[in-house]
């Protein structure tokens, strides 16, 4: 297969197994949408789920948020981790919103990326999942399996998301981030990988990993 019939393998075999695609991530507008990306790092999304009802109920805007303590939110989240980190970031993000922003979340990467505690990955998926700007958020399910797939080098996650908006078009990135996210999540998964389920690797897969993976079943 050339680059180019590989990507359309993937696009057409990720539409056929997700056509409908859910958020990982319960929220009902772009701020609870940005606090439940800030939580999940190093975190499960089935965690934060767990966790954000219990933070929403006191505060699910800005304005209530910056009323609770630090200290106050930090032990709503604690389960989620990182919550020392998580919770300033939360506290500060709110008071530059309401002072900068009127309360609203902004729709650039610039001033997502200068809110305390929002890295690129988090202000993409923002962009993405709240406003349907074209993003390509990366995370480990879509770096792994870009590597297993022979799309990118692996190096880091600032090159596969260059490489994933080289190869796949603009206007599926929103629907194929996710997509990939659930098909590593099912398919290709870290551990636990049963090469002959996931159809996308056992077809188009990086030789290296296929041979790796076939000795390691061996051994």
């Amino acid at each position: 297969m050339t680059k180019k019939e590989k990507v359309n393998f993937v696009i057409n075999t990720l539409y056929k197994l997700y056509p409908e695609i859910p958020i990982p991530l319960d929220h009902k507008d772009p701020y609870t949408l940005l606090i439940a990306v800030l939580m999940s790092a190093q975190s499960t999304d089935v965690r934060v789920n767990q966790i954000t009802p219990l933070l929403f109920e006191r505060a699910d805007n800005p304005f209530d948020m910056v009323k609770l303590t630090v200290e106050e939110i930090r032990e709503i989240i604690k389960p989620v981790g990182l919550s020392p980190m998580k919770s300033k970031g939360i506290h500060g993000l709110s008071k530059i919103l309401i002072e900068k922003y009127n309360g609203e979340v902004p729709k650039t990467y610039e001033a997502l990326e200068a809110l305390p505690a929002v890295g690129h990955k988090t202000a993409a998926v923002v962009l993405s999942q709240a406003f349907g700007i074209p993003a390509f958020p990366v995370d480990t399910h879509i770096h792994r399996l870009m590597y297993r797939w022979n799309l990118s080098n692996g190096k880091n996650v600032v090159q596969t998301e260059k490489d994933a908006k080289r190869l796949f078009p603009e206007e599926l990135w929103n629907d194929l981030h996710l997509q990939i996210i659930w098909y590593g999540r099912e398919y290709s998964p870290a551990r636990g990988w049963n090469l002959d389920k996931d159809i996308i690797t056992k077809t188009i897969g990086r030789k290296t990993v296929l041979d790796g993976y076939y000795k390691s079943k061996k051994s």
